[in-house]
């Protein structure tokens, strides 16, 4: 099988080319450009394509893969939202992704959101080195003691809910398939969650159920200084509503390893970039943010992981033995 590699990182390649050394009949091509409507005719001559979660996969793009004899679709992630996935099935085209790779991954690095932005250590660190040992500022509250709620509790969100309990946290969660094993766990309604949670962590998957499920209404219902999480998808926190909430003082932190307008920036160098109109030079305007660049996932175990995964689904593919819990459709 013959695999061009999209949007290839110095990181990815150094990953990938170990876990081929179990795959000897695999050839990668990589690209360092991401696949669009015109990088998507350099697919002809291969089996599959590679691409990652901010990777353009519409309807336009998969027309032109599909005209290039691509029938499969590696994604070296667990999302697919920016996957059209009906017009990939008209297509035949197949989309194979990474349903888990490392949870305590994502989740740790979402209670190092928490820990960061509610001790204020960001702002402390660039003081402390222009000598500036001042408290002005810093102020945290114990998390011990305090509510956490969890709004998904898959395999990153039951992560996640353990770290909260260790942290000897109230833990309570909203799902709509609670998972009995997790007796720690209470289970409220969504609403509930809300208004009751001194930390709230989103870990759900974007559907058109729950675009935007953060917003001026649901905000309204948090309490006041709460700190808030998303490690998930950007685009369900509705930007515009975090911020008029960020500015009448309703959160005590917001950390944000996704957002909106995220695209564009992920994994990419834009340090000489005037971005005077962008979401992110407005979220980062603000003492109590932290934006971390969509790399919850990034550790050298979730990274031997997703290749791993994402080379034996190709196996799999090519030999006919891919079932409806690794199909995406």
């Amino acid at each position: 099988m013959k695999i061009l590699f999209y949007d290839a990182k110095k990181y990815d390649i150094e990953s990938f080319e170990e876990e081929r050394k179990s795959h000897s009949d695999i050839e990668i091509e990589y690209l360092d450009t991401d696949i669009d409507v015109r990088t998507a005719a350099l697919a002809a001559g291969y089996d599959a394509i590679c691409a990652f979660v901010s990777s353009d996969l519409s309807a336009a793009v998969l027309q032109v893969l599909a005209q290039q004899q691509i029938e499969l679709i590696l994604m070296r992630c667990a999302g697919f939202n920016n996957v059209d996935l009906e017009m990939a099935e008209q297509l035949g085209i197949t989309v194979l992704r990474v349903p888990g790779y490392s949870p305590e991954a994502v989740a740790e690095h979402a209670m190092a959101l928490a820990m960061s932005v509610n001790r204020r250590i960001h702002k402390e660190y660039i003081k402390v080195r222009e000598n500036n040992f001042s408290l002005e500022g810093l102020m945290g509250i114990n998390f011990y003691g305090r509510t956490a709620g969890i709004i998904g509790t898959g395999k990153i969100g039951m992560a996640m809910a353990r770290i909260c309990q260790g942290f000897g946290m109230h833990v309570i969660a909203y799902d709509k398939y609670p998972n009995p094993s997790l007796d720690f766990i209470e289970y409220k309604e969504l609403e509930a969650v809300l208004r009751e949670s001194d930390l709230l962590s989103l870990h759900c998957p974007l559907t058109t159920d729950n675009y935007h499920l953060i917003n001026a209404r649901t905000i309204s219902m948090m309490k006041d200084q709460v700190v808030l999480i998303n490690t998930s998808r950007g685009e369900l926190v509705d930007t515009d509503d975090l911020i008029a909430g960020i500015r009448a003082h309703k959160f005590h932190g917001v950390g944000l390893d996704v957002y909106e307008e995220e695209t564009d920036n992920v994994f990419e160098n834009r340090e000489m970039e005037i971005m005077e109109h962008s979401v992110t030079a407005r979220l980062l305007s603000f003492p109590n943010v932290i934006v971390t660049s969509h790399q919850a996932f990034f550790t050298r175990e979730a990274l031997a992981a997703i290749s791993r995964t994402t080379l034996a689904n190709a196996k799999d593919y090519e030999n006919g033995c891919i079932d409806d819990k690794n199909r995406v459709v």
